[in-house]
């Protein structure tokens, strides 16, 4: 930000967090230059075909995911459009409900629509540009406006009169249009930027599954004798191998509580799927349940270290190895498996990352709104068993390759996080008149570049 210079005259805004702005720019409420509405306050039927029915899920970065909207009647959609809900070539959509301050300009190369009352529908005056606006709604000292107007409220959502009344800043519309000309330039290499490493990411990723995969299918000796495995998925496997179904390795699997227990602020850790997603377990962020209840739990599902978790619910086939010593108990979206001698259970942890148990996941379940995974089509799940030393030399050079491709993906997690950061900063900065860039100029593009 530093190579960006500020105006050479500020006045006080007497906004606290807005502080000085430039000397020719007007701070004043969104209502008196900008007429706010929103969608439909009721839910028409929704069927497989017809006009699209826009929701915040479906508003993006200054963009509409339409293949994923909701569809109406064109009757219902008639009706909507006479009672306001379609916005107009020029309008700005803001995310006020839920999720807030994602905003869209809508542009003529979209398809005809109508918006749910989640969204807000912002008319700007022909004193106020709408790209202008659209930077500024979704800068992060506007968004830390609306969330400072929602604060302490159970549910998040920007009634039409907060959003009426929110605080902008803006110079003359000319002077709007340089900054968004500004912003859409250096926000778009931004974003290459963060696209690049989002494939990285995606590719690291990739790597990582596909080298579990060969190292718990086929082995780490490229010399063995392989043979046929009798299951079509797997293909061929060592020579000295077995394959077996889960159940033959376990000796117990088992799901958790059946019902929602009492959640207290002291008492023993009660563990559902969000909790198991990462490394560690945020034991400042579980539920904790009574003792008594909790004594009540492991008489049937009692887990310990050395004990596998896998999610059978929501986001299903996650595995957690059971590497602590602390007693907890789990809910029935969680899958409790203990294993017998003949299988390390680290090693089962990596064959439930592969692209093999993924396939039997997912060739056996029934697609449905809420995803679970039964405990007898676990039990069926086919397993590739070395010897078991085989399977711990598997184990250690898993740990470290694959620590390797975890650190990739961190720093490029990190540098996608520096990069959305430096954005959002440069919006505010741009919007706020923190930097003049009046004399800003579009580069020009070489003949390479353009190549």
């Amino acid at each position: 930000m530093s190579k960006y210079k500020p105006y050479k005259d500020y006045k006080v805004s007497n906004v606290d967090w807005l502080g000085d702005i430039p000397s020719h720019w007007i701070c004043t409420n969104l209502k008196r230059y900008c007429n706010v509405t929103d969608g439909s306050h009721h839910s028409p039927k929704i069927q497989e075909n017809g006009y699209p029915f826009i929701s915040v899920t479906d508003v993006g970065i200054n963009s509409i995911n339409f293949e994923a909207a909701k569809k109406i009647s064109e009757k219902d959609y008639i009706r909507l459009v006479k009672e306001g809900c379609k916005p107009k070539i020029g309008d700005v959509l803001l995310t006020k409900d839920g999720t807030i301050g994602r905003a869209c300009i809508v542009d003529g190369d979209m398809q005809d629509f109508v918006i749910l009352s989640s969204l807000g529908l912002l008319t700007p005056s022909d004193r106020l540009a709408n790209r202008f606006l659209y930077y500024y709604l979704v800068s992060g000292i506007n968004v830390d406006q609306m969330n400072s107007m929602i604060h302490g409220s159970a549910l998040r959502r920007m009634t039409i009169s907060k959003i009426d009344q929110l605080i902008v800043t803006f110079p003359p519309f000319n002077e709007q249009e340089q900054i968004a000309n500004f912003l859409d330039h250096e926000t778009a290499k931004i974003d290459i930027l963060i696209e690049k490493q989002q494939q990285l990411i995606k590719l690291l990723k990739e790597k990582r599954q596909a080298v579990i995969s060969h190292a718990v299918t086929k082995g780490l000796n490229l010399e063995a004798l392989m043979k046929d495995s009798g299951v079509e998925w797997l293909g061929e496997v060592p020579e000295h191998w077995d394959t077996s179904k889960l159940k033959y390795l376990t000796t117990q699997i088992v799901d958790g509580a059946h019902f929602t227990p009492t959640y207290v602020d002291d008492g023993i850790p009660f563990l559902r799927v969000t909790d198991i997603h990462k490394k560690e377990i945020d034991l400042n962020n579980i539920k904790f349940i009574p003792k008594t209840e909790h004594e009540e739990l492991i008489k049937r599902c009692k887990p310990i270290r050395g004990d596998l978790l896998l999610s059978k619910n929501g986001t299903i086939g996650v595995p957690k190895v059971v590497d602590w010593d602390w007693d907890f108990s789990i809910f029935v979206s969680l899958c409790l498996i203990k294993f017998n001698k003949k299988i390390d259970v680290n090693y089962a942890y990596y064959f439930f990352k592969t692209h093999e148990i993924q396939e039997q996941i997912f060739g056996q379940i029934k697609q449905s709104t809420v995803i679970n995974l039964h405990l007898d089509k676990i039990a069926k799940f086919v397993f590739t068993v070395p010897p078991i030393n085989e399977q711990k030399d598997i184990v250690e050079y898993l740990d470290e390759i694959i620590g390797k491709y975890d650190l990739q993906v961190i720093k490029a997690e990190e540098m996608n996080d520096l990069l959305r950061e430096r954005r959002t900063a440069l919006i505010s900065a741009a919007v706020t008149g923190k930097i003049d860039v009046r004399n800003w100029q579009m580069p020009e593009v070489s003949e390479e570049e353009v190549a």
